[in-house]
């Protein structure tokens, strides 16, 4: 099978698709190198994969990576609240007119798309796939807007939890790693809303997930499913905490500070586990593996001396 990858450099993308060659898959990498190159040549030299350089906004290169292809992983977004906002054109056009460039290229092809539980907006009660969607944010309307595209077009649509872990294209701007962060650089976490619930999924975990779509993908076609595991809803005390059980810091709760998604409820997974699909990774683990290179990663302000 030939297999597309949208963002295939990018925090997931970077992970899945090792995955997606160790299988035997032929794949091609379609991404526009933000982060630059380095997240990918840890499996640059395979004999299977492809790279092109270019941007989903494109139609021809978007055409041009899609023919020949039998399925596309579309993960290429501007991802989050924050980016999203600062951003506002460029994110209504890579999430929502570069998913549109993906579906209309890919007509008759399987199709597999990175959708987020910030779709959902505020939530009482525990989250299943049947809850109302209400996106707060940018962020949320545009990837629900593409997720819609995604479905109605019989693809798979898969809704993270907030993911964490180590990457060849880390980020610290995700929760439970800008805690990590915190804690060791600044020997303190500023918290607020710490009684807001959030699930948790391990960059790992997350990519393979992916691998579940391709093999149910027919009983799973057209439908949105949540992406993570019934044992990882934590609150954001809580994630601090477990933290501060493998490094010790000050933990201030700020009275100020709000999420803008307003992303507070315990969300369930059962169907995605209907498929076998469950988390391995767990928060303590993921923790201890970011604890072994978050203290050799040093963000610089070239405006202070110190």
């Amino acid at each position: 099978m030939k297999i597309l990858v949208t963002g295939g450099a990018g925090y997931l993308g970077s992970l899945l698709v090792p995955m997606l060659l160790g299988r035997g898959y032929k794949v091609t990498v379609l991404d526009n190198f933000t982060w630059g190159v380095k997240p990918v040549l840890h499996f640059a030299t395979h004999p299977e994969l492809k790279i092109i350089g270019g941007d989903v906004r494109s139609r021809d290169v978007v055409n041009q990576a899609v023919t020949g292809q039998d399925m596309v992983i579309h993960l290429a977004a501007i991802v989050g609240y924050p980016a999203c906002a600062a951003d506002r054109d460029k994110a209504i056009s890579t999430n929502v007119e570069g998913t549109r460039n993906i579906v209309e290229a890919a007509r008759g092809k399987k199709l597999i798309f990175a959708s987020t539980g910030s779709t959902y907006g505020k939530v009482e009660g525990i989250c299943t796939e049947e809850s109302p969607i209400d996106p707060l944010t940018l962020y949320g309307s545009t990837k629900w807007e593409a997720e819609k595209m995604i479905t109605d077009a019989g693809g798979v649509a898969l809704r993270f939890a907030t993911v964490f872990g180590v990457s060849p294209r880390l980020r610290l701007d995700l929760l439970v790693n800008d805690f990590v962060y915190q804690a060791v650089h600044a020997r303190q976490i500023i918290l607020y809303e710490g009684h807001f619930r959030r699930t948790f999924l391990h960059c790992r975990d997350a990519a393979r997930s992916y691998l579940t779509a391709i093999d149910y993908y027919d009983k799973m076609a057209g439908e949105a499913f949540n992406v993570g595991d019934n044992s990882m809803n934590f609150t954001k005390r809580q994630v601090a905490e477990k933290v501060r059980e493998q490094i010790d810091f000050y933990l201030h709760e700020a009275a100020v500070g709000e999420d803008q998604d307003k992303r507070d409820y315990a969300v369930s997974y059962d169907k995605i586990g209907q498929f076998g699909y469950k988390a391995e990774v767990s928060l303590e683990e993921g923790i201890a593996e970011l604890l072994k290179v978050v203290p050799y990663i040093h963000i610089t302000n070239e405006w202070r001396n110190a």
